[in-house]
């Protein structure tokens, strides 16, 4: 294998960037740096980024204080994901923890008033879900606002701060349909609740940003397919776009600045297309705009997407677009032009403050080329395919073959995390390393995936992990049949639950691998219940039905340690140590049954938690995956001795 993949992990790039609630027009970047993510400010009329030293805590679901002066963030123990939210100065400085007669918690919210000093924290610990307002300057204490038993996320707040949404679902408990509940901010007294009936969940996406207007933007799903619409909880009104012409999700993003006009994105088989509704005309327009990936949806998080586009101060559309072969680059749309313009910051070449004029999309060295993408390696674009699983179900696959590949060979085929979030067009460096490395690469989205319909992201519900295990046979297959990988070269690799469904398919589809490579996998419902945060312990009895005690069966039947005896390609597990969401001790003890089933299965455990990463540690687990590979073609088991036990491990 070349050595040629590395130029795409060497590559500094742009992983998100979110746009603050006040008045001033800051984005807060997170830039692909080592050892870790890092972030930046981005004066966007000013046209400055300016890179921020010190600690700031999480920086993947941070936000800016209304006031572009502070940062909000997650402070945690070694990645666990368990902490509380600090208040960082972006000029330096100690920070100050917003909650800190609290006990630690989970974060699954965190929201700011565009006017004012509040702020809005979702959180989870041991005594369920709660909705908390407080103060950005750590000078107020929190104040509850909302709790519940049953999973409640995604608190947002009005611009003004005086009202406050949190997604519930206490009116159908267990289920992740979300009903939208408002409360008043200054003191929790029940405004309403929205809610479309057992079958349509809503969801909250954002308050107008019109300081007193008290309207929501939210995503239903009367049709099964989400649309957008803007709720009043006051008077009760709402102005559903209904969109008949559009098959499939039609996914809420933003506001204008002037609560006249909604972003939206069309998903069709896994496809994006950009849309504008204007509310005082009813009309439905497409935004011009090039191939590839404007959101990316996330799940048990705090925010609803890991990065978005959205409307600039100025009422301009921000476009924020990917491919699997261009990292993340930033667009704006202008109405009266006939294509969007690059307006992607330079990245800094040494952490500080970038050059003036940075702004405007210049192609110097590590700037932004003609489309607004950095400077990058020419990748190989991914095509996206649509199958049938074994009950006719269609499944969207992406694929694509190495360059100048002359025949079928080893293929990697990719499974995302979630099970509610979903694989987009965007810039993956490990996909384009296996394929300038002459390996082939697919990415699937099986059930449980969201963008492609309720029933399609409920499909998993109720025997967890029979239908996606469908799902990747037939992907296997469909790969093996159109070319794009030879039979009995196929590897699979995925994190979290991708990790999961890794393992799963090790045992209950022998045949179908030559390896499986498992990153932070849930090996085994049942040990890990217990070792779980609390807010994947809610999501453990959602998933599989009941709690442990009530259907133990059913943990042990979705449970890849169940089926140890039938794994016969070797396997491949990276594990934190500290992780919270798919413990250690629980990987530790599948792969000691594997191995005492005479399996080949190797454990390198690392320092960190769930979602622990960095550029280098990214080359190295792709340069120990690619290893692994080439062994198992050349019919090399993998183990070298024992599975270890970590120290965390009791």
């Amino acid at each position: 294998m070349s050595a040629s993949w590395q130029q795409f992990f060497d590559n500094r790039s742009f992983l998100k960037f979110r746009r603050g609630r006040g008045p001033h027009d800051l984005e807060l970047a997170v830039l692909d740096d080592d050892p870790g993510p890092r972030l930046a400010l981005w004066d966007v009329a000013a046209g400055r980024l300016r890179v921020l030293e010190g600690d700031f805590g999480d920086p993947l679901e941070a936000v800016p204080t209304a006031d572009g002066r502070a940062v909000l963030a997650l402070r945690d123990f070694h990645g666990s994901e368990v902490g509380h939210v600090w208040r960082t100065p972006v000029d330096g400085g100690s920070g100050v923890d917003l909650t800190p007669d609290l006990p630690p918690y989970v974060l699954r919210g965190i929201d700011t008033a565009a006017a004012g000093n509040r702020v809005l924290l979702t959180t989870v610990d041991d005594d369920g879900f709660r909705l908390w307002r407080t103060g950005g300057d750590g000078g107020e204490p929190p104040s509850p606002l909302f709790s519940s038993p049953h999973e409640a996320w995604n608190g947002v707040l009005s611009a003004d701060g005086r009202l406050a949404t949190v997604d519930t679902t206490d009116h159908n408990p267990g289920v992740r349909r979300f009903a939208v509940t408002c409360v008043g901010a200054d003191d929790g007294r029940p405004v309403a609740t929205l809610t479309d009936g057992p079958d349509g969940p809503v969801r909250a996406v954002r308050f107008s940003p019109v300081a007193g207007d008290p309207r929501v933007l939210v995503s239903t799903e009367r049709t099964g397919f989400a649309r957008p619409c803007v709720w009043n909880p006051v008077d009760g009104g709402r102005v559903d776009v209904a969109a008949p012409g559009l098959v499939g999700d039609l996914v809420a993003l933003d506001w204008s600045p002037d609560a006249t006009r909604v972003l939206a994105v069309h998903v069709d088989e896994g496809v994006h297309r950009v849309h504008e509704y204007d509310l005082t005309t009813g009309e439905l327009r497409a935004v011009a705009h090039p191939d590839g990936a404007y959101f990316e949806p996330d799940v048990a998080a705090a925010h609803l997407n890991i990065w978005a586009s959205h409307y600039g101060a100025t009422g301009d559309i921000r476009l924020l677009r990917q491919r699997f072969d261009l990292p993340l680059s930033v667009l704006r749309a202008d109405r009266a032009a006939a294509a969007p313009v690059p307006v992607t910051p330079a990245l800094p070449v040494a952490p500080g403050t970038a050059p003036d004029g940075a702004g405007a999309g210049g192609a110097g060295a590590g700037g932004a080329g003609a489309d607004g993408a950095g400077a990058v390696p020419a990748g190989t674009p991914l095509t996206s395919f649509t199958l049938r699983s074994k009950d006719g179900t269609p499944v969207q696959l992406w694929a694509a073959r190495p360059r100048d590949a002359a025949g079928p060979g080893p293929l990697v085929l990719c499974l995302h995390g979630g099970p509610n979030m979903v694989t987009v067009g965007s810039y993956d460096p490990d996909a384009q390393a296996w394929l300038a490395s002459g390996v082939g690469y697919a990415a699937l989205n099986y059930r449980g995936s969201v963008t492609f319909g309720r029933d399609f992201r409920e499909g998993f519900l109720g025997d967890v992990g029979v239908r996606e295990t469908e799902d990747i046979e037939a992907a296997v297959t469909w790969l093996v049949d159109e070319g794009y990988a030879a039979k009995g070269q196929v590897f699979v690799t995925g994190a979290s639950y991708g990790g999961f469904l890794t393992l799963l398919s090790a045992g209950r589809l022998p045949g179908h691998f030559a390896g499986a490579l498992a990153h932070v996998p849930m090996a085994d419902w049942t040990s890990a219940y217990e070792d779980m945060n609390p807010a994947l312990q809610a999501a453990c009895r959602t998933f599989l039905g009941a709690t442990l005690e009530e259907a133990p069966e059913h943990y042990r039947r979705s449970s890849p340690i169940s089926y140890v005896s039938a794994v016969r390609a070797p396997v491949w597990i990276s594990q934190a140590e500290h992780d919270t969401r798919t413990p250690a001790r629980q990987v530790h003890r599948y792969a000691t049954a594997l191995q005492e089933a005479g399996g080949d299965v190797v454990v390198e455990w690392y320092d960190g938690g769930h979602e622990t990463s960095s550029r280098t540690k990214s080359v190295t687990d792709h340069a120990r995956m690619a290893a692994l590979v080439r062994a198992a073609v050349d019919g090399v088991p993998w183990s070298t001795g024992p599975v270890r036990q970590p120290p965390s491990v009791s």
